[in-house]
């Protein structure tokens, strides 16, 4: 599955907008009946709730946020109350570089009434190949068996300062 980026270089009149393609039978299946879906990214970080809806290509959103019927003719993602598109919103989480997506794979889980977005890789549109995102095994877990690269990278910053000599600040404030 992935979402394919149209409107490129448009953020002056609405921005970009994302069209899903390939989605599984069970999650066309579902947009189909629901219409209009509330979708969670998943993040570095674990799943985060978003303002982002996942709407039908028989539907669309009103002004006043509501679904109606409608013929854009392409399953999406749609802004709806977001800041932001979700291509920015995962480009912000996952940090990744600037520029126009050609394309973002993805995973859905449906669980509790939403999709859970799991982005597993991403092409630009002026790049020849994909790029994987990775994903980390244990978010923010820190066990004896299993600590998440968000701690590990943590306590290597603290442990780099305590090592400073002292009297010397790199804090330019």
């Amino acid at each position: 599955m992935h979402l394919q980026q149209t409107k490129r270089g448009s953020r002056e009149t609405g921005g970009p907008q994302y069209y899903f393609h390939d989605l599984a039978e069970d999650v066309s299946h579902y947009l189909r009946l629901k219409r209009a879906v509330p979708v969670a990214l998943v993040t570095p970080y674990g799943a985060t709730p978003s303002k982002f809806m996942a709407i039908s290509k028989d539907a669309k959103l009103s002004s006043e946020r509501k679904v109606i019927q409608g013929s854009v003719g392409h399953d999406r993602i749609q802004q709806a109350a977001a800041g932001e598109s979700i291509g920015e919103a995962i480009r912000r989480w996952y940090n990744l570089p600037s520029g126009d997506f050609e394309r973002i794979d993805v995973e859905i889980d449906t669980l509790d009434e939403e999709f859970y977005l799991i982005p597993v890789g991403y092409k630009y549109a002026v790049q020849s190949r994909r790029a994987v995102i990775k994903r980390p095994e244990f978010p923010l877990s820190f066990t004896d068996d299993k600590q998440s690269q968000l701690w590990r990278k943590q306590l290597r910053h603290v442990k780099d300062r305590q090592n400073l000599p002292r009297g010397r600040c790199t804090h330019k404030g």
